[in-house]
C-alpha cells in the first residue's frame, strides 16, 4: 500500500458500489442456495455409516475459511473431533473411520484437490463441493461421494467471494453425517442476519449512520490487532484480518484469548502503540507514525466472566497507552447467526477500505466457492 492515500470521499461516491460490495451483498443469497443444494446431494447415505471417528474439513483460500467457520459452530462440544485443513497434506493420522468435506473453486491446482485424492486413495468417507465442473467432481464420482453443486462458484468479479456458500455445504454435510450441526431454520435466520447487516451496510447509506463505513474511517491509517474471546468471535477476527488483506492489501494483526491478552497489552504500549487520547475528527493522513489500534469482537452474554475480564483489561491498557480501541458486538441468537453479523459487517468495512484506498479488485488465488 505504500503510497495509497486514504480518501474519505470515496466512501459515499460512485467507486464504494462496485463488484467488491456486490460480491458482499450475495452473502445471504449463496448461503440459501447452497443449503439447498446440499439437501438435494444425496448426504442420506452419509447416516447409513454411523457417525465417523473424526472429521476433517479441508479447503484452501474462501474454502479455508468456510472449514474454520464449520468448526467454529460445531464447537468445543462436538462429540468426535472436527479439524479444519488448509492443505496441501492430509494428516496422516485420517483414515477409512474418518468423514473427510472438501470445499474447492474451479482451480484444478488447489491445494484441497491432491488432499481430497489422498482422501479417497486411504478409503475415507468423502463429500465434496464446489462449481458444477469443479475439479473435485470427479475425485467423488470416482469414490461414489456426494458432490454438492455450488452454482456460481469460483471468483467473482473482484476475487471477493463470501464464505457462506461452501460452508453450508460443509455444514449440512456434518450434520448429515450425525454431527451437532445447525438444523434448516438456523440457516434461514443466518440468512435473514446478513441480509439485515447488509441493509444497514450498502454503499447507499451514508457514512455516519452506516456501521461499516464508520469501522473503515476507524482502522484506517492504523495498524488494528483484532482480538475475540469466544468462538464466533475469535473467527470473526481471523476472518477479518485475512480478509482485510485479500479484499484491501490491508495488514490487521488478529488473535484468540486468553493467548491473545498478553500480546495484545504489549502492542498497544510497543513502539506503535498509542502517544496519548486521540480525537475520532484526526486524519489519519496526519496522524504521523503508523499507530495500532485494539479491536475487539464480543459476544454479549455468551463471554465467559474470564473472557470478559480479559477483555475489560485489554482495554483498559489500551486506553492508558492512548491507543484507540474499536467495538464490534454479535447480537444475540445461534453461533452461526452471531458469526453471519459480524463477518457481514466487516466483510463491509474491508470492501469499503478497498475503495477509499484506491485499491483496485484482484482475482484471489485458490478461491474456493
Amino acid at each position: 500500500m505504500s503510497g495509497a492515500v486514504f480518501d474519505e470521499t470515496r466512501l459515499d461516491g460512485p467507486g464504494a458500489d462496485g463488484p467488491l460490495a456486490r460480491s458482499a451483498a450475495s452473502a445471504a443469497g449463496r448461503l440459501r442456495a447452497a443449503r439447498s443444494a446440499a439437501l438435494e446431494a444425496g448426504l442420506d447415505r452419509l447416516a447409513e455409516d454411523g457417525r465417523p471417528r473424526a472429521a476433517v474439513a479441508i479447503g484452501s483460500g474462501t474454502g479455508g475459511l468456510a472449514a474454520e467457520l464449520a468448526a467454529a459452530v460445531l464447537g468445543p462440544g462436538c462429540p468426535v473431533p472436527f479439524s479444519p485443513v488448509r492443505g496441501p497434506l492430509l494428516p496422516g493420522w485420517v483414515s477409512s473411520y474418518d468423514l473427510v468435506l472438501a470445499a474447492s473453486g474451479p482451480d484444478a491446482e488447489e491445494p484441497v484437490v491432491g488432499c481430497a485424492a489422498e482422501a479417497v486413495r486411504r478409503g475415507c468417507r468423502l463429500v465434496a463441493a464446489g462449481p458444477p465442473d469443479g475439479p473435485l467432481r470427479p475425485l467423488a464420482e470416482q469414490a461414489r461421494a456426494p458432490y454438492i453443486e455450488l452454482r456460481g462458484a469460483g471468483a467473482p468479479a473482484g476475487g471477493f467471494e463470501p464464505v457462506w456458500g461452501p460452508a453450508a455445504a460443509l455444514l449440512s454435510a456434518a450434520g448429515a453425517a450425525g454431527l451437532p450441526a445447525p438444523g434448516s431454520e438456523v440457516f434461514e435466520v443466518a440468512a435473514v442476519r446478513l441480509e439485515q447487516t447488509a441493509v444497514r451496510c450498502a454503499p447507499s447509506v451514508e457514512s455516519w449512520e452506516n456501521p461499516a463505513k464508520s469501522l473503515a474511517l476507524e482502522l484506517a491509517g492504523t495498524l488494528p490487532v483484532a482480538v475475540g474471546g469466544t468462538g464466533p468471535t475469535a473467527f470473526a477476527a481471523a476472518h477479518t484480518a485475512e480478509r482485510a488483506a485479500r479484499t484491501a492489501g490491508y495488514p490487521v494483526l488478529h488473535g484468540a484469548l486468553p493467548d491473545a491478552l498478553e500480546p495484545a497489552v504489549r502492542l498497544a504500549n510497543g513502539p506503535l502503540g498509542g502517544t496519548g487520547p486521540r480525537s475520532i475528527f484526526d486524519d489519519p493522513e496526519e496522524e504521523g507514525p503508523l499507530r495500532t489500534r485494539l479491536l475487539l469482537f464480543r459476544d454479549p452474554g455468551e463471554e465467559s466472566e474470564r473472557t470478559a475480564l480479559d477483555l475489560h483489561s485489554a482495554e483498559a491498557a489500551a486506553a492508558r497507552g492512548g491507543t484507540p480501541v474499536s467495538t464490534v458486538s454479535a447480537e444475540s441468537g445461534h453461533p452461526m447467526e452471531r458469526m453471519a453479523g459480524l463477518i457481514a459487517l466487516t466483510d463491509y468495512a474491508t470492501v469499503y477500505l478497498a475503495a477509499a484506498y484506491g485499491v483496485e479488485p484482484v482475482a484471489e488465488e485458490h478461491t474456493a466457492g
